[in-house]
């Protein structure tokens, strides 16, 4: 059971069956399990991605350069982020966004004292923007916030219910691997965290734990730590 989990999800969670944009239906759903993991006593912090806001694949295919698709990306994972603080407050849970991009109206910069204070005063604490700047994944940034503030684990959730030897929706004879180690990822090229991202937690020693979200009980298996997914560690 982790006490200090990063969740790391991705913006399409967020659009529900519309696939992009907002689906607010599903954010309230989302929160409310939100919810329960804070109030069990974990100190939760969150990064989401902004796929549901911008493809960066299909921008790239039109023309529009690396460095402009980011930024517009950093952005949409502003609006996600604020979108999911509005939802637990509805729930009466205290959360609070840091942005690694300046925005005083709407969040605050990103400070490691400030992030390491709130936490341990119950907030829900949502990392916004990215790293801040161009190249880097929010995979990389969920790991660089739980290294700086020395988090038990990194939750990767996603739509499989953990890593397999290759792609599973693609092909019927893919073999799920329930533990493995950060160099192995690496040397495997799993693609459910980039490079970057294992290295990071390899070095801090963050154990990634890879479950399914559309697990109706991935709540409780955080709450409880029920050995399911993949987790990968030394």
């Amino acid at each position: 059971m982790f006490k200090r989990i990063l969740l790391k999800l991705s913006g399409e969670v967020l659009a529900g069956e519309k696939h992009v944009g907002l689906d607010f239906k599903t954010i309230k759903n989302f929160a409310e399990g939100l919810a329960k993991i804070r109030n069990s006593g974990i100190e939760l912090s969150i990064v989401i991605g902004g796929g549901n806001m911008i493809r960066g694949r299909d921008a790239l295919d039109y023309g529009i350069d690396r460095v402009s698709v980011d930024s517009i990306g950093m952005l949409g994972t502003v609006m996600n982020a604020l979108s999911i603080k509005a939802a637990l407050e509805n729930f009466n849970v205290p959360a609070k966004v840091l942005s690694a991009i300046a925005m005083p109206p709407v969040a605050d910069l990103y400070n490691r004292e400030v992030a390491k204070n709130l936490l341990s005063s119950g907030n829900v604490v949502i990392f916004a923007a990215g790293t801040g700047h161009p190249f880097f994944s929010t995979d990389t940034a969920a790991a660089l916030r739980a290294g700086e503030l020395k988090l038990d684990c990194v939750v990767k959730a996603t739509k499989v219910n953990g890593i397999y030897d290759k792609d599973p929706a693609k092909f019927n004879d893919a073999k799920f691997i329930p533990e493995l180690t950060y160099d192995d990822a690496i040397k495997l090229n799993i693609e459910v965290m980039d490079t970057a991202a294992f290295a990071i937690c390899r070095e801090n020693k963050i154990p990634v734990w890879v479950l399914s979200i559309q697990d109706s009980k991935w709540v409780d298996n955080i709450i409880k730590g029920t050995k399911t997914g993949t987790i990968v560690k030394a």
